[in-house]
């Protein structure tokens, strides 16, 4: 059966981290991801008390601050390069498969550029030397997606992250990202919003706007087979307790699983 999984940035901070990963299991997950914020420190001991719980560690999400310095001159831009890269080295050495990179950031994103041609070549390199998977995930611009796709997208360690909440409120609808790149899903980033321009809730599904009927065939007309990973915002949610946001959410992920694969 497809694995389920959830986002986890939020353990550690209302509950203990080895409370809080008993939690997500007990409710019925099976794998989970987090930021890597260069924290090492704080990201071992998201991953040992995940897995002293039972809990796979499917992906990273490398750090999305200062991302649109990778096209433009100057250091900021080899720092942002330098901190993926240390993530893509912290995953080879703790054994996560998947590194999540966002490519832009905002409407006013920069253009594509010669400079960061180079620095992705640097990053895409290491991180087919290590054996990771890099996951280039959907914001707002196509062309950053499609630039680095056509580039490298023939590599075994270069892949796709879907998310359909980013789909759903920064382009509208008007993008159908899967129908582009869905060969090259490697992860999925589940989320519900308003379908209103940048409102990005992270909201759990099937809670406001979004057709997961619709989700759910573009994920099995794309073949993909990983899980069904939810990536949610607790702030969303203060009514809650822990146990009971994490519970809402695996019942809402068993069901879009029941509708991708008719189990």
């Amino acid at each position: 059966m497809r694995k389920i999984g959830i986002s986890t940035d939020c353990i550690g901070k209302e509950t203990g981290m080895a409370e809080g990963y008993r939690l997500v299991k007990e409710a019925g997950f099976d794998n989970v991801f987090f930021l890597y914020d260069g924290d090492e420190d704080r990201a071992r001991s998201h991953i040992m008390e995940a897995r002293i719980a039972g809990l796979e560690i499917e992906t990273l999400h490398a750090p999305w601050d200062g991302i649109n310095n990778i096209w433009l001159p100057g250091k900021a831009g080899d720092k942002v390069i330098d901190t993926f890269i240390k993530c893509v080295e912290f995953c080879a050495d703790q054994g996560v498969p998947i590194a999540v990179i966002h490519l832009s950031s905002g409407v006013k994103a920069p253009c594509i550029s010669d400079i960061g041609h180079e620095r992705l070549d640097r990053l895409i390199g290491r991180a087919g030397e290590l054996g990771i998977k890099l996951a280039f995930e959907n914001q707002r611009k196509l062309a950053n997606l499609a630039f680095v796709f056509e580039l490298y997208g023939h590599m075994p360690h270069v892949g796709f992250c879907w998310d359909c909440g980013h789909e759903a409120c920064f382009t509208l609808g008007r993008r159908d990202y899967m129908a582009l790149f869905g060969e090259m899903v490697c992860c999925l980033h589940i989320h519900d919003n308003s379908g209103i321009f940048d409102e990005d809730l992270h909201m759990i599904p099937f809670d406001v706007f979004i057709d997961f009927n619709v989700v759910a065939d573009k994920i099995r007309r794309s073949g993909y087979t990983g899980s069904i990973m939810l990536e949610l915002k607790r702030s969303a949610y203060p009514e809650l307790s822990l146990k009971e946001f994490l519970e809402r959410a695996a019942n809402a992920a068993r069901r879009l699983r029941t509708m991708v694969d008719g189990e």
